[in-house]
């Protein structure tokens, strides 16, 4: 016979098995499907999933709750948002054409509108004017969220500027500001459209955890204070203090490399024991050389392709895996044996040259009106790059059939699911918490792609660009097909894969002797995904930062209106007032260098085309059997980790192996080499032995690098540098030897 308090024993048991059975179908649904590096799933296992993610960069950089009654979209938000949406656009277009360049990220922009809402909040009156509260109370960390938002989606130069510059440049074409508004336009805006297709796939699901984000939540939550448990229970200072102290010494020592000694940046120091060995030169120099000297004091350098202490280890090693093996050991060897005749010119550089060694001059084998001319080209010569630029080109070839063969061998299943999931059944705690927020009506999407489709289309068709229509659309289709699994593998490793050169690829075979088109296709076909995914990403900080979805939407549109067109009209500006623009000596730095690499390309693809560069019998033929390689090399890596599932195979992805070093050029190798080093000792080494530290301090300690550099270029620039031409310092700080012979230091003439 059964004890009475027996049932409500089993009543209570079969509960708890209730309640157990559902935090693990909560868990089995997060998992992804597929072997994801970057999960904690001890963590998952454990039950924490519940009611945080199980990922920990995420838990030391979100939190897990939110409250919908924080003030968001406000008038405040939107000023301070659109003031910084035409400042740091207009300063970063004009660095752009500066060698060295100053880039103000969207750290600058946080740090700099967090004061203004505060002195906003306490001096402006709590007035309506027009139903409208001027002053709605403390400023509010979404508000500050969104107003950084609006200053950062278009804070870098548009790329499509570029294709203006090289016409002027390159071409003699100075087309009207409608032409290039238009333009602009277009191909920035349209990839957001695509981009809230995006979503469902890329801010949703909780493997997802675009690493770049966590810094800028962690500087958020750190500068408004907020705790929460996946910060840690480690004593030391607090999260704000060790901020400031960071950011004061970041901002202090940058005076350093970036005024005083400037030779500390470039520090070859291999070059100072042998500097007439033309060898030593080649492999440990930094402006032509391989940059084997490892060593520089500067963050600028450091972090010139991201800051080191936001991406994975694991995605750091397989970046420098292939950066070693082909440009520390693939490239001199095709240098030394005079591959592609390279021993002619330097062993890295991002120009291009003719038989003759010299600079190629494009003017010799082009029409009045831009086209080929195939007489004249037979007449003056192929067109040679240099050995590291080839081998770039091949690995971009390679990483593009990666990244096909690698999302769906270990992707197609997550896509599959995330295509038939809804919002509400997303199982992280983020998604559950974003799910009470109404989400963005489709056709707010669809009219802004027939709106800016409309604009490409008055583009081609009212200036002469040679570029016809059909071309335009097949852009945009291969935008579409990649912007999924490029995605997925920026999402989860911090590392995008670039479509420029592929796009480059098929409109060249396909238009050849058409730079303004090739220019165009390009830039439609790689932008577009690369707009949608800056789209998605900053999607995703809202998500981790709780903003609602359709005050994020029109952030992001009218802000990267704002943004282009204040670029236009900074980059017009330059072009009429700036003597000797874009020229190699130019007094003030601006060369230029990124529309000189923009401007090689459009000569190779667009001009001549790759059939005379890439096709057999041509120069650089083998470089098409990299698409051979990128296409296998992840079936292999596939194979060996289901017959090995718990060696160090599961950690090899190959599109970042290939795509990791696609900063070359213009990025050099000493940005790759002490970029690696810093993100072994804090991603790798103090992760592991220090995890308590690392959890508290590390997205802190990157955010205040950045900002430190960031200001002090800045005020260097314009308090020191762009005074009085440039006379301030000429006879003491610019004269003494410690930045006069930059060029002894790495070793340029070789």
């Amino acid at each position: 016979m059964s004890h009475p308090g027996d049932t409500a024993v089993q009543a209570g048991y079969d509960k708890e098995k209730q309640l157990s059975d559902s935090k693990l179908e909560v868990v089995a649904l997060a998992l992804p499907e597929f072997d994801d590096p970057n999960m904690d799933k001890d963590a998952a296992m454990a039950g924490i999933l519940e009611d945080d993610s199980p990922y920990p960069e995420v838990r030391s950089a979100v939190t897990n709750t939110d409250d919908p009654s924080i003030p968001c979209s406000t008038f405040r938000a939107w000023v301070l948002g659109i003031i910084w949406a035409i400042i740091i656009p207009g300063l970063n277009q004009f660095f752009f054409f500066r060698y060295p360049a100053v880039t103000i990220t969207g750290i600058v922009a946080q740090l700099l509108i967090f004061p203004l809402g505060r002195t906003w909040a306490r001096l402006l009156p709590n007035v309506t004017v027009f139903g409208i509260h001027l002053n709605p109370g403390p400023y509010s960390i979404k508000e500050h969220v969104l107003s950084t938002i609006m200053a950062s989606v278009g804070a870098y130069s548009a790329y499509a500027t570029d294709i203006v510059a090289v016409q002027r440049v390159y071409y003699n074409q100075n087309w009207s500001f409608g032409y290039q508004w238009m333009l602009v336009m277009s191909t920035q805006l349209i990839g957001f459209s695509i981009g809230g297709i995006a979503r469902r796939f890329l801010v949703q699901p909780p493997s997802m955890i675009w690493p770049l984000n966590l810094v800028t939540c962690t500087l958020f939550n750190t500068l408004h204070s907020q705790t929460y448990a996946g910060i840690g229970n480690r004593g030391g200072i607090s999260r704000e203090r060790f901020f400031f102290y960071a950011f004061l010494c970041s901002f202090a020592w940058y005076f350093v490399p970036g005024y005083l000694f400037s030779a500390l940046s470039f520090f070859a120091w291999v070059c100072w024991i042998a500097p007439n060995n033309i060898p030593v030169n080649q492999m440990f120099g930094y402006y032509h050389g391989m940059g084997m000297s490892l060593i520089s004091f500067d963050w600028t350098q450091i972090a010139q392709i991201g800051s080191p202490l936001a991406y994975p280890w694991w995605a750091q090693a397989n970046i420098i895996a292939g950066f070693v093996f082909f440009f520390w050991f693939f490239t001199p060897v095709l240098y030394y044996t005079n591959v592609w005749d390279s021993k002619y010119m330097p062993i890295s550089s991002r120009g291009s040259y003719d038989r003759f060694g010299n600079a190629y001059n494009v003017s010799m084998i082009t029409n009045p009106d831009g086209t080929f001319n195939q007489e004249a080209y037979d007449a003056y010569s192929p067109l040679f790059i240099s050995t590291t630029f080839a081998v770039s080109y091949g690995l971009s070839f390679a990483s593009i059939a990666a990244t096909l063969t690698h999302t769906f061998l270990y992707y197609r299943k997550q896509i599959w699911v995330q295509a038939r999931r809804s919002m509400r059944e997303q199982p992280d705690i983020h998604s559950r918490l974003m799910a009470r927020y109404p989400q963005v009506p489709e056709w707010w999407y669809a009219v802004i792609f027939v709106t800016m489709f409309a604009f490409g289309i008055i583009t081609i068709e009212v200036w002469d660009t040679k570029f016809p229509v059909q071309w335009f659309i097949l852009a945009l289709v291969i935008a579409f097909l990649y912007v999924i699994p490029i995605g997925m593998i920026q999402a989860i490793t911090n590392q995008q894969v670039g479509l420029n050169v592929i796009t480059e690829l098929i409109i060249g075979y396909g238009l050849p002797g058409r730079p303004v088109a090739m220019m165009m296709f390009k830039t439609w076909g790689y932008i577009t995904m690369l707009q949608a995914l800056t789209f998605t990403s900053d999607f995703k900080l809202g998500h981790y930062m709780k903003i609602p979805p359709r005050s994020m939407f029109w952030a992001q549109v009218v802000a990267s209106i704002i943004a282009g067109t204040v670029q236009l009209g900074v980059q017009a500006w330059m072009f009429t007032n700036i003597p000797g623009m874009c020229t190699e000596k130019q007094p003030s730095g601006f060369i230029c260098p990124s529309t000189e690499v923009f401007g090689t390309a459009s000569i190779i693809w667009g001009v001549i085309g790759p059939a005379r560069q890439f096709s057999k019998g041509q120069v650089y033929y083998a470089l098409s059997f990299f698409f051979l390689v990128g296409f296998i090399c992840p079936v292999i890596s596939y194979l060996l980790n289901k017959k090995y599932p718990n060696s160090w195979m599961r950690y090899v992805n190959f599109p970042v192996i290939f795509s990791g070093t696609g900063y070359i050029p213009p990025a050099t190798a000493l940005n790759y080499v002490t970029w690696g080093i810093v993100g072994f000792i804090f991603q790798y080494i103090i992760r592991r032995r220090h995890f308590s530290w690392w959890t508290k301090y590390n997205y802190v300690l990157s955010a205040a690098l950045d900002a430190g550099v960031a200001v002090g270029a800045v005020i260097i620039f314009f308090c020191l540098q762009f005074p009085l031409n440039g006379d301030i310092g000429r006879n003491t700080v610019q004269a003494w030897w410690g930045n006069t012979y930059v060029s002894f230091f790495y070793c340029e003439n070789i």
